[in-house]
């Protein structure tokens, strides 16, 4: 979700809305009555299983949970995530790097590589920055 803060904020969360895109549209084919229903009735675990269906094709087990959280190689991320009809956003609450770097840029390459390496699909190259494809 883009906001007013600083650079590195927003660099992070537009990497990682790119890395969750295919997730967020799967999570959007779920009919929202459902979801508020599994919320009113504190059924969490079905609303977890749903998050985990839709990210199995896309990640690594275990790298994505629902609460929104994205662990994986030393980079923990807690985020929002904000599904709309067409769209989707990205609000990140709390980012560590258990590696970190006191030059922010670095954090960021670590956050992408770590989005990267959980993949079981590569992002595809038209979603990517300039500044992130392969030279040949």
């Amino acid at each position: 979700m883009l906001k007013q803060g600083n650079t590195y904020t927003l660099q992070r969360e537009k990497a990682l809305a790119d890395g969750l895109r295919d997730v967020a549209a799967e999570l959007r084919l779920i009919d929202a009555t459902d979801l508020i229903a599994f919320l009113r009735t504190e059924q969490f675990a079905n609303i977890a299983q749903l998050v985990n269906s839709s990210s199995e094709l896309y990640f690594k087990p275990n790298t994505l949970s629902f609460g929104m959280e994205f662990h994986h190689r030393g980079v923990a991320v807690y985020f929002r995530l904000l599904l709309q009809a067409l769209q989707a956003g990205v609000d990140i609450h709390y980012i560590s790097f258990a590696e970190s770097s006191a030059v922010p840029e670095d954090n960021t390459a670590l956050l992408v590589q770590a989005i990267a390496d959980a993949r079981l699909t590569p992002i595809p190259l038209y979603r990517l920055p300039a500044s992130a494809h392969p030279v040949a």
